[in-house]
């Protein structure tokens, strides 16, 4: 693969995942994004958006291994991880890896299970690693968890602890669909067979040490001292509200790892756009998506109606910009 194609790359993704999606542009490009920065990613969205089917879609034109896990209530850490198993004729335990170690992991519904199962997705998510019994295993490279939830049915589901969701590097809104592009879907469905529009059978398009070359090159993106100074004001804003007519709007900022998660996005966006250099526009571009899960907005605010995404424009419109 020569160096500079990842928007080609994009291109190829949206042509190809769009034989069984229609529309969905965006949701593939902050996909992107989260593979070239090695970055977690959660999709919200109503039920119908076709998240999993883009994820399925996504996951089978990368030559990589994908395990699908459906969270549930009853689901256990070891459902996930894995765990010892006892074989008598030996008298030893064995480690049964669980469908953790995999590249891509596909979360759906994640915050249908409790705490429990959560926590175990911790050491997984920032280590890399996963412990089971006294012994460390590596996951392999790469490691992504694609989750999804559903934001309008709470019953049966448990909030994601905000040391979990933290690990997420962006957070997507996936949302319905224009008239054109619900019109597409509705032809696409009603005068296709399900076997034409059957995920499994899309072209691969990007190989592990494509997307190796890709994250390498994008290193050659050239970032302004400027901007990082830009980034970094935008995140500490997010602990200061008062300081921008947001007193007692916030009760939680985004922490240090928003500003590497911004920096990381600015520069990916960046390079799938073609461009040497970050730009304001693009910090601008990814902040919602790496913001909105690390703000919480306070008990005053959501009475008020005021959303972490209102809170984040707010904040953008007081900052200067380079």
């Amino acid at each position: 693969m020569n160096t500079n194609q990842a928007p080609n790359i994009i291109e190829e993704l949206k042509t190809e995942i769009g034989k069984v999606i229609v529309g969905q542009d965006y949701l593939i490009e902050r996909l992107m994004l989260a593979l070239l920065c090695r970055g977690h990613i959660l999709l919200e969205g109503v039920p119908g958006l076709a998240k999993t089917r883009t994820l399925t879609a996504l996951t089978t034109c990368i030559d990589a291994k994908m395990n699908r896990i459906q969270f549930t209530p009853d689901l256990l850490p070891s459902d996930l991880i894995g765990t010892e198993v006892y074989r008598p004729q030996s008298g030893e335990f064995v480690i049964r890896k669980g469908p953790l170690f995999t590249n891509l992991l596909l979360a759906d519904e994640i915050n249908r299970s409790p705490a429990k199962v959560q926590s175990a997705l911790l050491q997984a998510m920032q280590e890399r690693e996963v412990t089971i019994g006294e012994e460390t295993f590596l996951l392999p490279e790469p490691f992504l968890v694609l989750a999804t939830q559903n934001p309008i049915e709470q019953e049966g589901t448990y909030q994601l602890p905000e040391a979990q969701i933290d690990r997420f590097m962006l957070k997507v809104r996936v949302t319905y669909p224009s008239f054109e592009e619900e019109l597409g879907i509705v032809k696409m469905v009603a005068d296709n067979n399900e076997s034409e529009r059957d995920p499994s059978k899309l072209r691969k398009v990007l190989s592990i040490a494509d997307l190796n070359v890709l994250r390498n090159d994008m290193q050659s993106v050239f970032i302004d001292p400027k901007i990082d100074q830009y980034i970094v004001a935008l995140v500490q804003a997010s602990r200061h509200g008062e300081n921008f007519g947001l007193k007692d709007m916030i009760d939680w900022g985004a922490s240090p790892r928003a500003s590497i998660a911004l920096k990381q996005g600015a520069r990916a966006l960046a390079y799938v756009r073609g461009k040497a250099y970050v730009t304001p526009d693009e910090v601008k571009d990814v902040s919602l998506d790496v913001l909105r899960h690390r703000i919480i907005p306070s008990y005053e605010a959501e009475a008020r109606g005021v959303t972490s995404d209102e809170i984040i424009t707010v904040l953008q419109k007081n900052i200067t910009v380079p």
